[in-house]
């Protein structure tokens, strides 16, 4: 009963991915091809949301759930960093049709397809973990 709020939450998310088409492989695919719009203002909005709420985070100290205050540490600003990180998560998004978001929302939706992208997600990012200190940063 302890995780019950995230569960209510995650079952919103869902549902406002599925009404917004976030999780239409055509959406993404339109995209991808600059043929729409439809996405690019999604992300835009989750992007604008993003940043006025760490805004308000650092503004007024919230803390997480636990009570532990919320800390944002500087990271390096380099180019490379950004372009092949980008790059892979772009090529995985394009290869995959769904960023992680909309994929789990795809599984729950009954696309049983993409629990294979889910599980090689899980293992890219297993393997992120364990190469992580050998990797730039």
């Amino acid at each position: 009963m302890k995780f019950i709020k995230f569960l209510v939450l995650g079952v919103i998310f869902g549902i406002v991915m599925t009404k917004s088409e976030a999780v239409s492989w055509f959406r993404i695919q339109e995209m991808f091809r600059f043929q729409a719009f439809h996405m690019y203002g999604i992300i835009g909005t989750a992007v604008t949301l993003g940043v006025a709420g760490v805004a308000l985070i650092k503004k007024f100290k919230i803390r997480d759930f636990s009570g532990n205050q919320i800390l944002f540490s500087p990271k390096d600003n380099s180019v490379y960093r950004y372009l092949v990180g980008g790059t892979i998560f772009g090529l995985g998004w394009a290869l995959g049709g769904a960023c992680p978001g909309p994929m789990v929302v795809n599984v729950g939706y009954g696309y049983w397809a993409m629990a294979i992208v889910f599980f090689f997600a899980l293992i890219g990012t297993y393997l992120y973990g364990v190469l992580k200190s050998k990797l730039p940063h």
